[in-house]
């Protein structure tokens, strides 16, 4: 591997560290009890919370529909490689986890049933980060962040929860898995682009997830001018749209060089 291409690699990382350094000047981020409290309380067929809680199908659906797509691609494109596939499986099947922790929680949303939410979340976001960086940059570096990445999700939902339970919650862990690992997707796209044109591009899919932090964040207030749908319901919608659209991205590409 040439120089150029390492110090490109090295860049991938950069905006998780200079977040990771922000977060470390910032000091601990506890949970705001306020999360819990969302627009939409109204029950349907016994369903509390019916619009938080039946929106997860989306997610549910995103993840079933990719792991079907990689089901059949390996048998007609070039997602052979277990270096490229394995991300992809973790990927849509944190999705699909997602969907069921998601639901769990929006039934009776608490800190406790929050953990099982944001757990399968951190498999989705580090195991994406992971594919692209084994399609664009190198398979090999894959291979090494897979695992790795995997764990220190894990870990920061568990880190969350413990520190939480101790009266000094801190969430800068998780941050740093949900969003650093956004924008290195990001700088990944930009330092290695991709010498093939996919059916969607990766841009589609980060443009809706970040559309859906934007509803998610205007949970109230899309309520009041909608009167029926709440920011956070189509939070979970866009996040399916933007799990489900990552299936466009796997388009027939060339074997990768190390």
């Amino acid at each position: 591997m040439n120089t150029s291409r390492r110090v490109r690699g090295f860049l991938i990382a950069a905006p998780v560290l200079v977040e990771a350094v922000l977060l470390a000047l910032h000091g601990p981020i506890p949970q705001d009890p306020e999360y819990h409290r969302f627009a939409d309380t109204r029950a349907l067929a016994g369903i509390p919370n019916a619009g938080d809680v039946l929106s997860n199908l989306a997610l549910l659906f995103a993840g079933v529909f990719g792991l079907a797509a990689l089901a059949r691609f390996p048998r007609v494109e070039t997602l052979r490689d277990r270096r490229v596939l394995t991300p992809y499986v973790i990927f849509f099947a944190g999705v699909f986890l997602a969907g069921f922790g998601s639901a769990y929680y929006h039934l009776a949303p608490d800190n406790q049933r929050l953990f099982w939410d944001r757990l399968p979340m951190t498999l989705a976001f580090t195991s994406l980060f992971v594919a692209v960086i084994a399609e664009r940059a190198s398979q090999r570096w894959a291979t090494w962040l897979l695992l790795p990445l995997l764990a220190f999700g894990a870990l920061s939902v568990l880190y969350w929860r413990w520190t939480q339970s101790a009266g000094r919650g801190d969430l800068r862990p998780y941050a740093l898995v949900q969003f650093g690992l956004i924008l290195c997707i990001g700088s990944a796209v930009l330092l290695f682009p991709l010498h093939w044109k996919p059916r969607v591009s990766l841009v589609w899919v980060v443009a809706a997830y970040v559309l859906a932090k934007v509803c998610e964040q205007l949970d109230a207030p899309i309520f009041r001018f909608t009167g029926f749908v709440s920011g956070h319901t189509l939070k979970h919608v866009l996040s399916g749209v933007a799990a489900a659209l990552v299936v466009g991205t796997l388009t027939p590409r060339p074997d990768l060089k190390e």
